[in-house]
């Protein structure tokens, strides 16, 4: 095994554990804690890798209007993405209509969350406890006191700067080597993972369902056709090339279904590619909050889909606060599998629309999820390819 690479080793996993899945049916379910231990170790060096190298990363920086520059191109770049999400999401299912003349069965008590202002979502990214941010592994307050630190650093006088950068710089190479001990067993990780999808959900793809799957699926392939010609047009990066070089994280995103497990090996594969550790170290973190192109595809779909089986249709001028709505939750979801399920029920709650929709979309969310979290950690490695080849641009001119 050791003359194959990690991604054919990451890709025989898979073929196993879906033929496992499919003659074991739901008793291959005895697997799923091997699934679940690599998730937890991905997480486990997650939160340390995000912090270390971010700092790494701010304090490479000459100085602090550069990391200004780095932020409005970043976030400018991550709420068009997701604003486009949302639209195709919405258009996919007015195309196929999955939700038209269905009866939504099942039954959802009480309410399921509130949306949160354009404050709330300020506020939370502040930690009101260093530690409490660590110990929650809330990424986005991580990120904020990393940043501040970073600042901080970058103020310093010459001498303490550069001790801190070296400091940072080694602690954050420990956890990276940690990644790659701990993707040594993803070939099995993954497997387990993928014979547990394939054995649960393997004859659940019928009628409304199938369509409602398929029109997400289509448009988060629009989303990906985008990301290619951003990165041939805009990164001056091959789009084979990079699929190529990049296989191994996309595994992981189809297989645990959550941003910041993936996080870990999306850093890493940063640095394998070649893009800058003073950029990636900090828009991968920084995306994994807050860029959610799939998961807004999925969020429009769940909502237009719902607004057809209630027989409710939306006005053009009702789409600015579905848009909005739509965007302020897709930024507040959690990098967990899962998380973004919750997320779909408070938007379609937000609009008065039955939440019976969880008893039918709930039922495949983790099919769903696969492409939802793929599509997230990509845009946010697109988006790191864009900023790098921008910035390099500048600094050549």
């Amino acid at each position: 095994m050791r003359r194959i690479g990690l991604g054919s080793q990451i890709l025989i996993g898979m073929v196993v554990g879906s033929l496992l899945g499919a003659v074991l049916g739901e008793a291959v379910d005895v697997l799923q804690p091997l699934g679940d231990l690599f998730i937890r170790l991905l997480v486990l060096a997650a939160i340390p890798l995000v912090f270390f190298n971010l700092l790494a990363g701010l304090t490479a920086l000459s100085d602090v209007k550069t990391f200004g520059r780095l932020a409005g191109k970043t976030m400018s770049y991550y709420v068009s993405t997701d604003v486009i999400g949302l639209l195709l999401g919405m258009g996919a299912m007015a195309v196929l209509g999955p939700g038209v003349g269905m009866q939504l069965t099942g039954q959802v008590d009480g309410p399921v969350g509130t949306v949160p202002s354009i404050g709330d979502v300020l506020l939370g990214m502040i930690p009101g406890n260093v530690f409490a941010a660590f110990a929650e592994g809330n990424v986005v307050q991580i990120v904020v006191i990393a940043v501040l630190l970073g600042i901080a650093t970058l103020m310093l006088a010459e001498a303490p700067r550069a001790r801190l950068a070296g400091v940072y710089h080694d602690i954050a190479s420990l956890f990276r080597r940690l990644v790659d001990v701990i993707l040594l067993i993803a070939p099995v990780g993954i497997g387990a993972l993928m014979a547990v999808t394939v054995g649960t959900y393997g004859v659940a793809l019928l009628g409304p369902m199938a369509r409602f799957l398929v029109g997400v699926y289509v448009a988060q392939l629009m989303v990906f056709t985008g990301y290619m010609a951003l990165l041939r047009f805009g990164a001056d990066r091959p789009s084979v090339r990079f699929l190529r070089d990049t296989g191994p994280l996309w595994a992981t995103t189809a297989a645990t279904t959550s941003s910041l497990a993936s996080l870990s090996v999306a850093l890493e594969t940063a640095e394998r590619i070649g893009l800058p550790s003073s950029i990636y170290s900090f828009t991968l973190p920084l995306g994994a909050q807050l860029n959610k192109d799939g998961t807004s595809v999925m969020l429009g779909a769940v909502l237009l889909f719902t607004a057809q089986a209630a027989g409710v249709s939306f006005s053009p001028a009702a789409l600015l606060s579905v848009v909005l709505v739509g965007l302020l939750l897709s930024e507040g979801s959690g990098g967990i599998p899962g998380g973004g399920f919750v997320i779909a029920l408070i938007y379609v709650q937000a609009f008065n629309l039955p939440i019976e929709v969880a008893a039918i979309v709930g039922g495949i969310y983790r099919l769903v999820d696969m492409g939802n979290t793929t599509i997230n950690v990509m845009g946010d490695l697109v988006g790191t390819s864009l900023v790098a080849r921008s910035e390099s641009r500048r600094e050549s001119s």
